[in-house]
């Protein structure tokens, strides 16, 4: 059996991936903008997570922008048949870098024909509706016009499944009046630990939840706990932090992101950790 195989597997959509993925967030250029200072890295580390047995790929045209969605076509186009991208619509950027909600109908329809035309898709199988409310967590307000614009772009058939990130439970709960709903993605780790009841409500509903930041993101984790954790189980504490993640609830699909093939491998060789029960006890006291 393959590494990530180890991992396990769970539904997205209408297919089964396997529960660690990748996220091309860190394929564009510093702070998400503008082009990679390694290109054929990038490209490179695209193909070895393929071949390593990936086959969730977390993107969005806003990353770059378009910087990583074209990079994701020229490294893996033509796609495998098992391949799931999910892509994200809700947000643009600003020539300084800077991000915006990207909301009305217009502006909405154009990001899924851009993201079809720089993945080089005819459909997208999974996007996500980024609530942009407030850009550093999930904020109350509707969200039913912006879903109704998906919804109607599902129907056309540019779009399988539509799934949400950065939300509140209550506009889950909203969402599911107007679509189905595939999956949700907020930030969760070993210390950012808001969504705990959510998770279990979605998994109990065989909906995946889909951590962004798995690692702490621009601010990495950092934990003496965590850090002597993963000397005892001779590991990283990235490994640990994610293997944590994989034992937390089995709806959890990970996309931890590197620009690093290095990197890479070291994420994949999390799926091989089995956290004993004296571990979880001393990680659950991270969050505190």
């Amino acid at each position: 059996m393959s590494t990530i195989a180890t991992s396990g597997t769970f539904t997205l959509g209408d297919h089964t991936v396997r529960r660690l993925g990748y996220g091309a967030m860190q394929l564009a250029g510093k702070g998400v903008f503008g082009p990679p200072s390694d290109r054929p890295e990038a490209i490179a580390v695209l193909r070895e997570a393929v071949e390593s047995g990936v086959n969730h790929i977390d993107t969005s045209d806003f990353y770059g922008p378009h910087v990583t969605n074209e990079i994701i076509r020229e490294a893996l186009h033509p796609y495998d048949n098992d391949l799931v991208i999910v892509t994200k619509v809700g947000a643009g950027r600003g020539a300084d870098a800077s991000w915006y909600p990207s909301f009305s109908r217009a502006e909405l329809t154009q990001a899924v024909h851009d993201n079809l035309r720089n993945l080089g898709l005819d459909v997208l199988d999974v996007v996500n509706l980024r609530a942009m409310f407030d850009v550093h967590g999930p904020a109350e307000g509707s969200l039913d016009e912006p879903l109704e614009v998906l919804a109607g772009l599902k129907q056309k058939g540019l779009i399988r499944h539509i799934g949400l990130s950065n939300v509140t439970a209550k506009q889950i709960e909203d969402a599911g009046k107007i679509t189905d709903i595939a999956c949700v993605q907020n930030q969760y780790n070993l210390a950012h630990r808001q969504d705990e009841t959510l998770i279990d409500t979605l998994a109990s509903r065989g909906v995946a939840y889909v951590p962004f930041f798995p690692l702490g993101g621009f601010s990495p984790l950092q934990s003496s706990t965590l850090s002597d954790v993963a000397a005892r189980l001779n590991a990283t504490p990235i490994q640990v932090a994610l293997a944590w993640l994989l034992q937390r609830s089995p709806n959890i699909l990970l996309i931890p992101g590197t620009s690093s093939r290095g990197h890479l491998q070291e994420n994949l060789a999390a799926a091989r950790i089995e956290l004993p029960s004296e571990a979880l006890l001393e990680l659950d006291k991270v969050a505190a």
